[in-house]
């Protein structure tokens, strides 16, 4: 998906424009009765009320930085905010910066008989200069930001602060007449930008005088809190504590950090001890605040990351500790070294479900050549529990797993119980010989339900229950001998017989080899830099695997069943013995043989199931755009490598491809199979993400860009949301049932900076702190930057 500007959040202009405007553009009433006969209706429940006039007192407006629109055309103007908010909304702007419109193709206009356009050149010439994508025009932002309307309408006025420049023959000269002179609308409207930057220069700075220690010492302490909140974002623990009052024995994690910090560093305890009590930067505010500024540097890397490139996006979403539905947002990419990279982006409360809507359409009617893929370790899944439903015997089977580890973990004492009996059990198989011992083996565990949604999760039940067979048994047997309820007697008795009977024994024997098959595919689904080309080549192994067991894995699992059986003493019936199917009387004369009872009813059905519900749900393996890329293979020295399908991929990806890049595209293929060829270090490359690297190590990336865009487009194509899925788990860990409270916006914050921490330790302190210190107009400074010249 090609990355693309967008003009707002999740609320409309309009919205804003209401909610933050200081005046309503309805007309005013005139219904003939005085104003001074006016009955007052009653005012708003949650509203105070003026005593003196008897009409509710007006509430201060906040301003959400995350409101801000990106687009110069669609911008509110910083005058129809109210005036008490307005210094917010600058700040939010220039924290956020000029709209460069990276990655945008500049729309061209025909002037006359010659074809113009905007040049990103004058971007980079014009620090003041923006571009909107919506009108195809140029804006200037110190102009939008501080210009005053009671000025003389001088030329570049009204022109780049809210209509926009268009005329792109005339557009240099343009530019430099509304810089103008010294005292020109535009210089002076810089010059206030300047000055609102620089906090030294306002008012309040001004009025306080601040010395060289003081600045130092502020540093120090706003050094102290964040290496604090560092910390304490990194390890995932709370910040806040019940009582966080100068006699309570415990103040919370940041406070009492905090304190254990200025114990071990005296200028730390000096700094806070003289330091004024407005400005000691340990309130929850300011916690928030420097989270908020970690946060923004880790996604402000992540933006620079991506840069100009392609990218595909990864949304899935899951409820949190309060009931709350996040959506998680993952974007991937390729990176300057060619290794395919995922990075959490976001995390946003959706509170209303029914405005995604369609979300599929929406996407493809903005960019209609992007290309949507179902999660392939999802739709694995649905295949397990389809399976785990094909069959009566196999539904049955697994209706009684829930059961058996319901009567066997129902009290901390049985569950004990079973834990000692499967130790006895290790230890006399390890002084057999029957198992051998090592590092990680034969630990502590329990039964596990199987759940739809879990990957995985059939496959671990009947592993538990196959390698805890004999301790399970013995539990049962034991509830059964000692409960006092006679239900538990019954169940649990019943389960004892249910679990020694043949019919019981074959089907987890049977279907842990069966999802064993499956279970590899979905590990292998989960990596990270796996690309579809490959997904879909294991996915035709895993069908290759499936046919090889229904044709030729019959007899040896009738000999690992009999040998089951005679290991734990269980009946192993005649194969040549009548019996009716599932669900029949016995008196019914549809009868059938254990062979065919077993084989048919059971085998066949689930792998012909697996089959079916693989080919039904992965249909994607026959789609045109697929194939193509699956050119790009180079395992077995690019055998699949077709230069007409690369350049139908091309034509397929038409916004990445201009005509004429499409006509040199079929030459640099040609050319480069041949070099490659030649090329030793690409002996043996075996996969996509590997022939990616190689390129950038070996800089064919440079020499042929049309054939690196091509294994770039498939690379970012998604094969599964593991790393959506992985997001969710740290969710939890930093939204637990005793921090529930915690806002969407400072969730987000943590979750960024937990997530990334590989970017999040790289970044340095002073990159925080001056985000900070930009933040707002703080009560401390920090000392002036010296430049020291050698």
């Amino acid at each position: 998906m090609k990355k693309r500007s967008v003009s707002s959040g999740d609320r409309s202009t309009g919205d804003l424009r209401r909610d933050l405007t200081k005046k309503s553009s309805a007309p005013p009433i005139d219904d003939g009765v005085d104003e001074t006969e006016r009955t007052i209706p009653n005012p708003p429940r949650n509203e105070s009320v003026d005593e003196s006039t008897h009409r509710p007192k007006r509430l201060r407006l906040e301003f959400d930085p995350n409101h801000i629109i990106p687009d110069p055309a669609l911008r509110i103007p910083i005058e129809d905010y109210a005036n008490e908010i307005r210094d917010e909304v600058r700040r939010a702007y220039l924290l956020k910066g000029r709209t460069e419109a990276n990655g945008h193709v500049f729309e061209q206009t025909l002037d006359g008989k010659v074809w113009r356009s905007f040049q990103r050149s004058w971007l980079g010439k014009y620090d003041w200069l923006e571009y909107s994508v919506k009108e195809n025009a140029a804006f200037c932002f110190y102009c939008f930001l501080f210009k005053k309307t009671a000025q003389p309408n001088t030329f570049g006025n009204d022109v780049f602060s809210r209509d926009g420049y268009s005329r792109w023959k005339t557009a240099t000269a343009a530019f430099k007449k509304h810089v103008g002179g010294p005292n020109s609308v535009h210089n002076i409207a810089r010059g206030k930008c300047e000055d609102f930057i620089n906090q030294r220069s306002s008012v309040s700075s001004k009025i306080h005088t601040y010395s060289k220690e003081s600045e130092i010492a502020y540093k120090i302490r706003l050094t102290a809190s964040l290496d604090c909140a560092r910390y304490l974002i990194a390890q995932g623990e709370a910040f806040r504590g019940h009582d966080e009052s100068s006699t309570s024995i415990n103040k919370g994690n940041f406070k009492e950090l905090l304190e254990w910090y200025k114990d071990k560093n005296s200028e730390v305890k000096e700094a806070f001890e003289k330091g004024p009590g407005n400005a000691l930067m340990v309130c929850s505010d300011i916690q928030k605040q420097l989270a908020k500024c970690c946060a923004q540097e880790v996604t402000s890397v992540i933006k620079s990351e991506i840069g100009d490139r392609n990218f595909a996006v990864l949304i899935d979403e899951a409820r949190d500790s309060s009931i709350k539905e996040q959506m998680a947002v993952i974007v991937r990419f390729v990176n300057n070294q060619g290794k395919v990279m995922e990075r959490f982006l976001a995390m946003k409360h959706i509170s209303d479900w029914g405005e995604f809507n369609g979300l599929q359409k929406l996407i493809r009617d903005d960019s209609p050549h992007a290309f949507y893929v179902h999660c392939f370790a999802h739709q694995l899944q649905l295949v397990v529990v389809t399976v785990a439903k094909c069959s009566k015997c196999i539904s049955d089977f697994f209706n009684h797993v829930p059961l058996i580890v319901t009567q066997v973990s129902a009290s901390c004492k049985r569950k004990d119980t079973l834990i000692a009996k499967h130790q006895d059990v290790l230890l006399e198989k390890l002084e057999n010989g029957k198992i051998s011992s090592g590092k990680g083996l034969h630990q502590e565990s329990g039964l596990a339900r199987p759940g739809d949604t879990r990957w995985g999760s059939h496959l671990k039940t009947l592993l538990r229950i196959y390698q805890m067979w004999e301790s399970v048994v013995d539990v049962l047997t034991i509830v059964s001998t000692d409960a006092r309820e006679h239900s538990s007697v019954v169940g649990a008795g019943g389960l004892v017989k249910k679990m020694e009977c043949y019919d019981f024994v074959f089907i987890p024997n049977f279907l842990i080899g069966l999802l064993t098959i499956t279970n590899d595919l979905s590990q292998a689904l989960q990596r990270k830099d796996q690309d579809i080309v490959e997904a879909m080549g294991l996915i035709s192994d895993v069908k290759t695997r499936l046919q090889d067991v229904r044709d030729n894995g019959w007899e040896p699992l009738l000999d690992q069943v009999k040998s089951f059986c005679e290991e734990y003493g269980i009946n192993v019936p005649n194969m040549d013995d009548l019996t009716v199917p599932m669900g029949e009387s016995v008196r019914s004369k549809n009868k059938v043989t254990l062979r065919h009872y077993y084989k048919v009813g059971i085998f066949n059905v689930a792998i012909d199931a697996t089959m079916t519900e693989i080919n039904h749900r992965f249909n994607e393996v026959s789609s045109e755009l697929l194939v193509c890329m699956s050119c790009l293979n180079p395992s077995n020295s690019f055998a699949m490598f077709n230069v007409d399908k690369l350049v139908r991929l091309a034509e397929i990806y038409e916004a990445d491809f201009t005509i004429s890049d499409r006509l040199m595209l079929r030459s640099q293929l040609q050319i480069f199979i041949l070099n490659i060829g030649r090329s030793e270090k690409f002996h043996g490359c075996s996969d996509i993400s590997k022939l990616s690297q190689l390129m950038v190590e070996t800089k064919k990336d440079k020499t042929f860009p049309l054939v690196y865009r091509l294994i770039e487009l498939t690379l970012i194509l998604p094969v599964a949301t593991a790393s959506v899925e992985r997001i969710f788990s740290a969710m939890s860990i930093i939204k637990t049932y005793l921090r529930n409270k915690l806002s969407d916006g400072w969730l987000n914050d943590l979750m960024v900076c937990y997530t990334e921490q590989e970017i999040f330790k790289s970044i340095d302190d002073a990159k925080i702190t001056k985000r900070f210190q930009s933040m707002k107009d703080r009560r401390g400074h920090l000392p002036k930057e010296r430049n020291v010249i050698t």
